[in-house]
């Protein structure tokens, strides 16, 4: 008996140590999974396993397959390579991290929403950033390719229908089986943007009712643009539109406009500067863009003042522009008596639409009355800071050489492209010096599309973006392409992005340790040139950047990284975590010790898109 006993004992105690072993091995492989977890913000069902279920990967089951890293080395110098990213749940197919408006209840954020500063940038901390790869939504699709796309676009790509039946008696969308339709209609140009487009090129007497005016009008900065179709319009009369809108109510504007190919950018005019250069636009516009441009002293116009060039137009079709209620007329009798102190002229005004034109020198502004609001902005204030800079309520007067030439001095587009811009002189750049930029720049991109050949046709891309723009050479080397792109300069190097504007191209000022102000999906090509060099030197996080770069890149987009052998090797290692294909890799030749690395991104689809697409 007293056998048995000791043996049933050792049996029983046994078992207790398996158990506990069992619940400490629980404890610790859960535990540690939904700490991981709650650092996204959303708890562990933030996260999903992607595992061999999607198209285009490779199957890779063993036990470290969700592991992910945000170091770049351990203590003792080994690398740490994981052999995938976690995947973001579904919910989060549309993330933009900066403009998240959980983040902003989550951090209890104190904004001001009457002078929309909910809709600016507020950008996660390192230990609240989503560390997982956006999954496209259900059914998702290889977007149309441009110029088909401008009329129409996948609604499974974009499933959000609420404008189409918000504005049916507008022509905004109209939703058609599998498709979405783009009818060219706008809030006070239901008959289409094409012929509101001409009216107001009439309304300028400009010959051939064309709006570019023999090239002299080129960029365009369209406020509240809607789903663009403005700007989709001008691009045939050799106008590009920088189309702006928030992430409001009508939350997916621009998403439809980047799902389109037409260039696009979310923002708001709100407490800070719009991230452009004073002296970019040729032409503003707003149709009925619901803004209180006589909110705050005006500031709202003096920053599109700050923005058009000399003798530049805005172009106004709103109520108050015709309407004869009370109201209407009292914002119209103040928006006048503003503009006129601004020293803004009417040019043109008929039926909805009114048309103001900005001096093209100094000279109003000096014959105003001593005390007159608004003011001058102060001389010590650089009309070209922007990242994050408040706005002001003030006048910027022309510089020294616009006030002599009486205008920007640009030439008409398209010679404007190559031609010297007079605002290189502000970085000490010679004439000769910006040549050569252009022509070296040829070549580079010759290049590329020679390694790109196997893989790229002529309608593969459409949004582009150079993610270090410099002088703009990359853009303007690609000007018999069918593409457009978005030019990015640094928040913190020379502020090249005037030159790029004075060259007929768009861009904007970004900080890439930061999330970009787009959707995910947006763009076929990424440009890389240095721009992971220059963040390891800021001390940013390279993975956060490579995870940024497959937000913003469309399934079957490239990237093309400009950089050193080692950060070459480095992306190498995560080209799997990605998903993304190794196309082809280059020497610099003879350009000093840069690689030339391609990749392309898998289309890809999680098991639950799959089952919710059949």
């Amino acid at each position: 008996m007293r056998g048995r006993s000791d043996g049933g004992q050792k049996r029983l105690i046994a078992s207790l140590c398996a158990v506990a072993i069992f619940l400490g091995f629980l404890y610790v492989y859960y535990g540690s999974s939904s700490r991981g977890a709650a650092d996204l913000g959303y708890g562990s069902k933030s996260l999903r396993k992607l595992g061999s279920s999607y198209l285009g990967g490779d199957d890779d089951t063993d036990g470290k397959q969700y592991e992910s890293s945000t170091k770049f080395r351990q203590d003792e110098g080994e690398d740490i390579v994981p052999k995938t990213f976690p995947v973001c749940d579904d919910r989060h197919s549309e993330l933009i991290p900066c403009l998240d408006r959980h983040l902003i209840y989550q951090m209890r954020l104190k904004l001001d929403l009457s002078v929309m500063e909910h809709y600016e940038r507020h950008c996660p901390p390192p230990e609240r950033r989503y560390n997982c790869l956006i999954p496209p939504p259900p059914g998702y699709k290889v977007p149309i390719k441009w110029p088909q796309s401008r009329d129409e676009v996948w609604k499974a790509n974009i499933p959000h229908t609420h404008l189409a039946h918000e504005k049916s008696d507008q022509n905004w969308m109209v939703v058609q089986g599998e498709k979405i339709i783009f009818p060219g209609g706008g809030t006070h140009f239901h008959y289409g943007a094409d012929k509101y487009i001409a009216s107001i090129a009439n309304m300028l007497n400009f010959s051939h009712n064309n709006l570019n005016n023999e090239g002299r009008i080129r960029t365009v900065l369209d406020v509240g643009c809607g789903v663009a179709s403005f700007g989709a319009y001008l691009l045939s009369s050799d106008i590009i539109a920088m189309s702006l809108a928030p992430n409001d109510v009508h939350q997916n504007q621009i998403q439809f406009a980047l799902e389109r190919g037409i260039p696009a950018y979310l923002g708001v005019l709100g407490t800070k500067r719009l991230p452009y250069p004073s002296r970019s636009f040729e032409l503003a516009h707003c149709s009925r863009c619901r803004i209180d441009w006589l909110q705050r002293d005006g500031i709202l116009l003096l920053e599109l003042d700050r923005l058009l060039r000399p003798g530049g137009y805005f172009a106004y079709s709103s109520p108050e522009a015709y309407a004869q209620d009370e109201e209407d007329l009292r914002i119209w009798r103040e928006m006048s008596a503003l503009v006129g102190r601004m020293c803004w002229r009417i040019a043109a005004k008929r039926n909805q639409t009114v048309i103001w034109q900005k001096p093209l020198t100094n000279y109003c502004y000096m014959e105003r009355e001593p005390g007159t609001n608004p003011p001058l902005c102060r001389s010590d204030d650089d009309p070209d800071a922007v990242w994050g800079v408040p706005m002001e309520a003030c006048i910027t007067p022309y510089s020294d050489h616009d006030q002599m030439a009486k205008g920007s001095g640009l030439a008409p587009w398209p010679a404007r492209l190559t031609a010297p811009p007079p605002r290189l002189a502000d970085f000490g750049y010679s004439s000769e010096m910006f040549e050569k930029d252009t022509e070296t720049w040829r070549h580079r991109v010759e290049s590329y599309w020679n390694l790109l050949s196997p893989k790229i046709e002529d309608d593969t891309s459409r949004n582009l973006m150079d993610m270090k723009a410099n002088l703009g050479s990359f853009a303007a080397a690609l000007k018999s392409k069918n593409v457009w792109v978005m030019n990015v300069v640094p928040e913190d190097g020379p502020n090249t992005l005037k030159v790029i504007y004075d060259r007929g191209l768009i861009g904007t000022t970004h900080n890439w340790c930061e999330a970009f102000s787009t959707y995910p999906r947006t763009y076929d090509l990424l440009h890389a040139w240095t721009v992971f060099s220059d963040i390891k030197k800021k001390g940013c996080s390279a993975e956060d950047l490579l995870l940024e770069m497959d937000r913003i890149l469309r399934p079957s987009g490239f990237v093309i990284i400009r950089d050193k052998q080692p950060v070459i090797d480095f992306v190498k290692k995560y080209l799997s975590a990605l998903h993304w294909e190794a196309v082809a890799i280059a020497d610099s030749d003879n350009e000093g010790d840069d690689i030339v690395f391609i990749i392309q991104k898998k289309l890809w689809l999680t098991s639950e898109s799959l089952r919710n697409s059949e």
